[in-house]
């Protein structure tokens, strides 16, 4: 399973690219691997505002419908619309194509609390 060392994670299988004053964010693929078949994706709206650990979007297979929970606190900047019309974004690309949304860091000192690609890894042990 791929667990890009470049990314930062959260304990609920988000995944966060931080560039600057901003993340970029998705589910992992040990997600989308859980969630199987992929329905429906929903996802916030610009400006929206996220609280770290809370949900900010929402999606939905034929197994369940899961939350996806904000990594930091902040403004959402940008959301990828390709991914609401196109779910194989983020079945087969969680990590490019599939990234949900970008979100404008509130507050820096939240950073340090995800996890990195190795601890994550080791989350996933206890997971699988």
């Amino acid at each position: 399973m791929a667990v890009p060392a470049d990314l930062k994670y959260t304990k609920s299988h988000e995944w966060v690219k931080i560039e600057d004053k901003v993340v970029i964010t998705g589910i992992t693929e040990f997600a989308v691997k859980a969630l199987s078949d992929l329905v429906y994706v929903d996802l916030p709206e610009i400006a929206d505002l996220t609280e770290k650990g809370h949900p900010y979007a929402e999606i939905e297979s034929v197994k369940a419908v899961a939350d996806v929970h904000a990594p930091i606190s902040g403004e959402v900047d940008e959301i990828n619309e390709e991914v609401v019309d196109n779910l194989d974004f983020l079945a087969h690309d969680p990590y490019g194509k599939g990234w949900l949304a970008k979100i404008q860091i509130s507050y820096p000192d939240e950073l340090p609390s995800l996890l990195s690609a190795g601890e994550y890894e080791k989350l996933l042990t206890t997971q699988e």
